[in-house]
């Protein structure tokens, strides 16, 4: 290996690492202020990727019968709930906001030609597409059972994944697909050919990073995310609503999803189960945080994506194996130095 193959090599690990990056934090973000364990993280960047995929070639994505479909549940359950507790005042609002807004997004696109419109357009779409599913899915699958044990959340997440999965196949198939790219300058770095598109990766995912970090440091619901993430009880008795925190924190994950999807689908093609390999990447890294520490979990996704990227070119048919056996040591240190507690 010269010079030339090592930054090659250093560059699509950073590349790689950044989005792992992203989803490591997102993990961290929902276990902390959820006590779930996220599997389906990584569907969210199948679901970006191809809903904008389709959108660029003028098919009707099929996140929106998703879409529809969630939201009918949560109009129906709230509803419900609304009649029993004889609070009519707020039948209306249930429906606009899960059936009124998923049906004009509906509508939209009917009328529309989405292949048409400009690829800044196309993006916001997908996202509006895609990341309502986040609270969607929290407030079907984990909100009833959100005193439950970490187990039973796990379990439940496990459910969630292997649904998404299915759904996947049945919305896009078994095709892969790629988007177009979002910019095609590239530019010499010394011995290197640096690609605009991997740049604009590295920068949008630190770009997002600043952005969460002064969300949480700066505005009043991060604050609040921060207090539930430290103690849940605590900012339940300050007022603090626990449903609209997981809430909150199921759409900050599906929209870091969402765009990390994005963002790679115009450099790799993306299968309807292509988000499960990412997503257990950025857990790895999440791991390597102890599912606690975002800068932690950030600096160990960063340094998955380095150890993938030289796996590949010494020992390429095991490069899965080095990086997924590499949380090991990690356990086993953690293992080693902290106290076990049982749940309660």
């Amino acid at each position: 290996m010269d010079l030339q193959i090592a930054l090659l090599l250093g560059q699509d690990g950073i590349t790689n690492g950044a989005i792992y990056a992203l989803l490591a934090l997102a993990l961290v973000l929902v276990f902390a202020v959820t006590r779930v364990i996220f599997i389906p993280q990584g569907e969210f960047v199948a679901f970006g990727a191809l809903t904008l995929a389709g959108l660029q070639a003028g098919r009707l994505p099929g996140t929106i019968w998703l879409l529809l479909a969630l939201g009918t549940a949560i109009a129906l359950v709230e509803g419900s709930r609304a009649l029993r507790d004889r609070n009519f005042r707020r039948l209306p609002m249930i429906l606009l906001v899960n059936c009124g807004v998923p049906l004009l997004l509906a509508g939209t696109l009917f009328a529309l030609s989405p292949a048409s419109l400009p690829l800044p357009v196309q993006v916001l779409l997908a996202l509006m597409l895609v990341v309502p599913l986040g609270p969607m899915i929290y407030r079907l699958a984990y909100q009833p059972i959100a005193e439950a044990s970490v187990l039973a959340l796990l379990i439940v997440s496990v459910a969630v994944h292997v649904t998404l999965i299915g759904l996947g196949l049945l919305f896009f198939g078994a095709e892969g697909s790629r988007t177009l790219s979002f910019t095609d300058i590239s530019f010499e770095l010394g011995d290197i050919l640096v690609q605009g598109q991997t740049l604009l990766v590295v920068v949008a995912s630190l770009m997002l990073i600043v952005a969460l970090y002064f969300f949480f440091e700066r505005t009043i619901y991060g604050k609040a995310l921060r207090a539930t993430a430290m103690n849940r009880t605590g900012a339940r008795l300050m007022g603090i609503s626990g449903s609209l925190a997981g809430m909150l924190s199921f759409t900050l994950a599906a929209a870091i999803g969402a765009l990390s999807g994005i963002l790679i689908s115009p450099i790799t093609t993306i299968y309807y189960d292509s988000g499960f390999l990412i997503g257990l990447k950025g857990f790895v890294g999440a791991i390597i945080g102890g599912l606690a520490s975002y800068p932690v979990a950030a600096a160990g996704a960063i340094l998955v994506g380095l150890l993938e990227s030289f796996s590949s070119f010494w020992a390429s048919a095991f490069k899965e194996v080095i990086v997924f056996t590499s949380i090991i040591p990690v356990l086993v240190w953690r293992s080693l130095k902290t106290r076990h507690v049982e749940e309660e």
